[in-house]
């Protein structure tokens, strides 16, 4: 089954090296470009496309606005974004997380994580580059707030090692790696923590897991 991919960037020279890379894969096709964020939308909205790519610093509307618009949590049936943009600004990502995108990565990340991040969002999966996830922890605070929701059940030990992958970026196929467990027991682990949580998606349960001081700045665990 073919991927169907929007690019928002308002350089053509990006649109068109973004275009390259990923009509070289054999399940990936480009259906639409943009050069802003109003036509992003406009785009998106009629043709329905599997995954955005969506550039942070647009003219009309920015990146963050633009995924608010598609994929918020006000969106009835909404689209799967992917932020790629130069800046690693922790107000940026974590505007573009909370706005709903499904992963965050740096234009400078290279062609393997591109296709990665589109064939995960694709999926239902997240992606957010490494680099991103650590720059954004030193830059929250790793101690509980009352903000932070409490899980309706109480977590167990594997579903805390799952969301403490999660938010270290890393993929399903990672975290069934590092723990030795398939990928459908991941799957399985992700969807009660999401329910757990009330949350939508895994980059939400990343965000709880800052939020709340699972993870620390340095990427380590606290005890809970």
């Amino acid at each position: 089954m073919t991927i169907r991919v929007l690019i928002a960037d308002d350089q053509e020279m990006v649109r068109s090296g973004l275009r390259f890379i990923l009509e070289d894969q054999p399940d990936i096709t480009v259906v639409a470009e943009a050069a802003d964020g109003a036509g992003a939308v406009a785009q998106a909205r009629r043709l329905r496309p599997d995954v955005c790519l969506i550039d942070i610093r647009m003219p009309r509307l920015d990146g963050i606005e633009v995924t608010r618009v598609l994929a918020g949590p006000d969106v009835t049936d909404p689209l799967r974004v992917v932020i790629v943009t130069t800046f690693d600004l922790d107000e940026y990502v974590y505007g573009a997380l909370r706005a709903g995108a499904v992963g965050f990565i740096l234009k400078n990340a290279g062609p393997a994580l591109l296709v990665e991040a589109v064939r995960a969002a694709s999926t239902g999966d997240a992606l957010i580059s490494p680099s991103v996830t650590v720059r954004l922890l030193k830059h929250l605070a790793p101690t509980k707030t009352p903000a932070v929701a409490e899980p309706a059940q109480p977590l167990s030990g594997r579903e805390i090692e799952v969301i403490h992958a999660i938010a270290r970026g890393r993929t399903n196929q990672e975290i069934g790696a590092e723990l030795f467990i398939s990928l459908s027991t991941v799957k399985s682990h992700v969807s009660s923590v999401q329910t757990k949580l009330g949350l939508r998606n895994r980059v939400e349960v990343a965000a709880w897991a800052w939020e709340s001081g699972l993870v620390d700045p340095a990427g380590g665990r606290h005890p809970r």
